[in-house]
């Protein structure tokens, strides 16, 4: 049996920690899968947060982590080094190719009007030299006493740079207070291109919009991680897409897209972090135990936010454990980094009820 669902040695539990802390590391190849995940850079910034308070050092950079919106692969990737160091299994990364689904129409209903909806929003145009804007709720657990530990509501604002790159400086966030720069990933000392790791609006608008097209150069692009599965990684690799600023039908082709995806699947209980219960849509990581939801308003279609929990008891916690959540209160243009959006660029605003 695997550790996750057994309890594992100290001496098992102390590499997997350790792992958990080595993951954002840079490695001699392309950007890794993790870094566009606002949850893992969230889930690193309060490990360096408990380090520096331990030893005095603060961490001189921040990966871009926060480009896009997405699930708690930090978590998975966790959970994936615990396999690995069982000797567990790993899939092939599949190229191009994947497989058909074969039960998907009424997730593919759903997506599909999803799509439509998007096809018909009309949103603004986003210059090289602009910054896109977005408010949030954020909720994420902290892993590093080896269980979920899940840490309060944040407000999070975000500023990224649309320049072609690549960048050394991406954008700015500020978050519970504290304002940082975006910086590129460690290691990738030429700066950081545009691309699946930093999806800036002219990057988006160049995706085929072919809902086969798109899937398949997903499949094909998506970094690949060993004993991940690669419906899942791609499925998050489009959510980490989502409730940014993009053309209405590079937005609906991803929608369509996704809708191809094995196992992926209606999720009528799905909620945002501040509790607004919307449209889901989801996708069971079996593998790891890991429920992934994106939320969809359910009168006008637009992406509300995403949540993520585990779906089987695991040594970081029991089923239903919330590992990430986040509500999308507010996207926008904006012409600097740190200037608050005025109403014209404005495209989502909190409710006011």
């Amino acid at each position: 049996m695997n550790d996750e669902t057994t309890g594992a040695s100290p001496e098992r539990d102390g590499d997997r920690e350790e792992i958990a802390r080595l993951l954002p590391a840079p490695a001699d190849r392309d950007l890794p899968r993790e870094q566009h995940l606002r949850h893992k850079e969230l889930l690193m910034h309060h490990i360096d947060r408990d380090q520096a308070t331990r030893t005095g050092r603060t961490r001189r950079l921040l990966r871009p982590a926060l480009l896009a919106p997405a699930t708690a692969l930090a978590l998975a990737c966790a959970l994936t080094a615990g396999v690995a160091l069982n000797g567990g299994d790993s899939e092939s990364s599949g190229g191009a190719s994947h497989r058909a689904a074969s039960d998907m129409r009424p997730v593919a209903a759903l997506l599909g009007r999803i799509s439509d909806a998007a096809q018909e929003r009309d949103t603004p145009t986003v210059r090289d030299d602009q910054f896109v804007y977005t408010r949030e709720k954020t909720r994420g657990a902290d892993l590093t006493s080896g269980k979920a530990v899940v840490g309060a509501l944040l407000d999070r604002e975000t500023w990224i740079a649309q320049q072609p790159g690549p960048l050394h400086r991406l954008g700015l966030i500020r978050e519970d207070g504290e304002t940082f720069p975006l910086n590129a990933e460690l290691g990738d000392t030429d700066g950081t291109p545009a691309g699946i790791a930093r999806p800036t609006y002219r990057w988006l608008s160049s995706l085929p919009t072919d809902p086969d097209t798109l899937l398949s150069y997903l499949y094909a692009r998506t970094p690949h991680t060993e004993g991940r599965e690669r419906d899942q990684a791609v499925f998050e690799q489009i959510g980490s897409l989502l409730g940014t600023m993009m053309p209405p039908r590079t937005a609906a082709a991803l929608y369509r897209a996704a809708a191809k995806i094995p196992g992926v699947s209606p999720a009528p209980q799905a909620r945002d972090a501040i509790g607004r219960r919307g449209l889901g849509i989801a996708r069971d990581d079996t593998r790891h135990g890991i429920r992934t939801e994106w939320v969809f308003d359910e009168k006008d279609f637009t992406f509300l936010g995403y949540r993520s929990y585990l779906t089987k008891d695991t040594s970081y916690g029991k089923a239903g454990a919330l590992l990430s959540s986040e509500a999308e209160l507010e996207l926008a243009v904006v012409d600097k980094a740190g200037q608050q959006p005025a109403d014209t660029g404005r495209v989502r605003t909190e409710p006011q009820s």
